[in-house]
């Protein structure tokens, strides 16, 4: 694994120094960087999915490594096509979902660590979308500490951004820092892998792959060239003055009430602070100070701007014309929007932001809110889960306890964050019905049971808990509710995308599985493969069967991953036995 961290070292030595990439396609014979790339892919529960081949994670051996490796030696690497299939939205549109083949998605993520590598030293500070380190926390925060005197919001939105990058565009870009025309065409070829829907293939002749490990990064780099544009051309052009003049008539004001104090005439003075009260201190419509800010995660953008709505208007044209003659996008004319900071809600990353005071406030909104409410409701009622009545106790307070804290923890920034409370309720309430369902009880008796207080940063929090009991060590607690509502500033809010650390280091089980030559069933050192589960779960036997060898081997450890042979390999999936271990000589 050292080679692995030595190659994307040097690779972001360049980036940091801006220099060319070259020579990028022989460092796609590295095997570490593979094994790395398989440590990242293999605990996600979509690396079990097949994609049009048929292929998925199980199965996994350095020969499917070294497969990929001497393909790209020959330049005989071939992209196999996505599989697509639509799926609802909810607002009644259909959303495509793509899966890559395994041995695709495995090449896609060696390429992303060494792309990530070069360019994110060069990427702009005001993206947050699909970095390390940065998500919609670090955008939120940036906006609240940054933005303070805001008067106008300008939402941006890119219609269907990610199906429409032009792909001329793209490769242009890429020419421009990377030269080797190996590595450019095995992208290229990616792009125009096509897509498989319905068992017919259809090419791609715009937008990144759907569903590709390599798709966000590719992106960020294409709207790398948006982020340059607004810092170096429309910042410098919109921003000007250093402070704001006073407004007219409070140096008046203030010399009235000091004379005031110093008659003690109290009558005037009341009148003056009152009067002070409701006057400005500094001259909101200053022709001399202007203020633009930005700030954009993946393909949604807000600037921020102090100054009159007509030049608002304008920043937003120039913004149309640069995205259609520079990078063939289009700005969404539904969706972008220019609302008055302190009269109206601007909505970036699933908050309300409106400025009091000259400051920023985040809310939650109450769309939001009634959209949650409304899966756990029917005729009006909270309602039951059928889905979940023959999960364990454990499993249905988790499950529910999961939804509830996510959103919460999400919504941690709003300053109505109490809001939620509501939610709670219902969600509680559908609960306990979902648990009396199951056990023919009733709610009472289920609350009764299930309810509990827990001590979190010196308080005490009503909540529900159910306990999974285990062999050897202590249970499991599930818990559904338990924390407060306050709004937590501080709290680096999760937006359930992976920024994993580009120093990510491959777990000891992965490494020692790839590493080992012997079968952990029969002892057997030929064609061994990597036995993957999709999770823990599926290593429960029903009923009182007796479970088959391998799977009391993973269960006892809770591993996801076995070593075995060939033969031992096919016999698990056939459900025949598997070979006695050998006797050692």
């Amino acid at each position: 694994m050292r080679n692995a961290e030595t190659t994307l070292a040097i690779v972001e030595d360049r980036g940091k120094r801006g220099l060319p990439l070259e020579d990028v396609y022989r460092r796609l014979y590295n095997e570490d960087l593979f094994l790395r790339a398989y440590g990242r892919l293999e605990s996600n529960s979509r690396a079990r999915t097949k994609g049009a081949n048929g292929q998925t994670v199980d199965g996994m051996s350095w020969k499917t490594i070294r497969g990929i490796i001497e393909l790209l030696r020959q330049e005989r690497y071939r992209w196999t096509p996505v599989r697509r299939v639509l799926i609802p939205k909810g607002n009644g549109t259909m959303r495509p979902l793509a899966v890559p083949a395994w041995s695709d998605k495995l090449l896609q993520e060696v390429m992303r660590s060494i792309l990530e590598a070069y360019y994110e030293p060069q990427f702009s500070d005001q993206s947050h979308g699909f970095r390390p380190g940065r998500g919609c926390g670090t955008a939120l925060q940036h906006i609240c500490c940054a933005w303070t005197g805001t008067k106008w919001f300008i939402e941006g939105d890119l219609n269907g951004c990610l199906d429409k990058i032009d792909h001329t565009v793209l490769m242009s870009i890429l020419r421009e820092k990377i030269h080797d025309n190996r590595f450019l065409r095995l992208v290229e070829g990616l792009l125009k892998a096509g897509y498989l829907e319905d068992w017919n293939r259809w090419p791609t002749h715009s937008g990144t792959p759907h569903g590709g490990i390599i798709n966000p990064l590719l992106a960020n780099i294409y709207l790398d060239r948006l982020d340059k544009f607004v810092e170096q051309t429309l910042i410098p052009e919109f921003t000007r003055g250093e402070f704001r003049k006073s407004a007219a008539g409070v140096n008046s004001i203030k010399s009235k009430i000091a004379r005031a104090r110093k008659k003690d005439d109290r009558d005037a003075l009341r009148i003056l602070l009152k009067k002070r009260r409701n006057m400005t201190s500094l001259d909101q419509m200053d022709p001399d100070y202007r203020r633009l800010r930005f700030i954009r995660y993946a393909d949604d953008f807000l600037l921020g701007f102090v100054g009159p709505k007509v030049e608002a208007e304008r920043i937003k044209e120039r913004i149309r014309t640069f995205l259609r003659g520079t990078l063939a996008l289009e700005l969404s004319g539904e969706k972008t929007l220019i609302s008055n900071a302190g009269a109206e809600m601007a909505r970036f990353l699933g908050y309300d932001i409106r400025t009091r005071n000259n400051n920023i406030k985040l809310r939650v909104p109450i769309q939001k809110i009634r959209e949650k409410i409304a899966k756990y409701m029917k005729d009006g009622k909270p309602m039951h889960r059928p889905e979940m009545v023959d999960d364990t106790d454990y499993t249905i307070v988790s499950r529910y306890g999961r939804e509830l804290r996510g959103l919460v923890s999400y919504y941690a920034y709003a300053e109505n964050r109490y809001w939620l409370k509501r939610l709670e309720w219902v969600m509680e309430t559908s609960l306990l019905r979902t648990l009396a369902m199951k056990h023919r009880s009733t709610i009472s008796k289920m609350s009764k049971k299930h309810k509990t207080i827990v001590h979190e940063n010196g308080r005490w929090y009503r909540c529900f808990e159910a306990t999974l009991e285990r062999e050897g060590t202590g249970p499991l607690i599930a818990r559904f509710g338990g924390f407060s509502y306050s709004p937590q500033p501080s709290l680096m809010v999760s937006d359930g995308i992976a920024d994993v650390d580009r120093k990510f280091t491959v777990g000891r089980e992965i490494v020692e599985s790839l590493m080992a030559h012997a079968c952990e069933l029969c002892g057997s050192t030929e064609r061994f493969e990597i036995h993957h589960v999709r999770k823990l779960a599926d290593l429960k036997v029903k009923g009182r069967k007796e479970p088959p060898r391998w799977k009391l081997i993973m269960a006892a450890p809770r591993r996801k991953t076995l070593v075995l042979c060939g033969d031992c390999h096919d016999a698990v999936h056939a459900g025949k036995p598997t070979r006695a271990r050998r006797a050692a000589t």
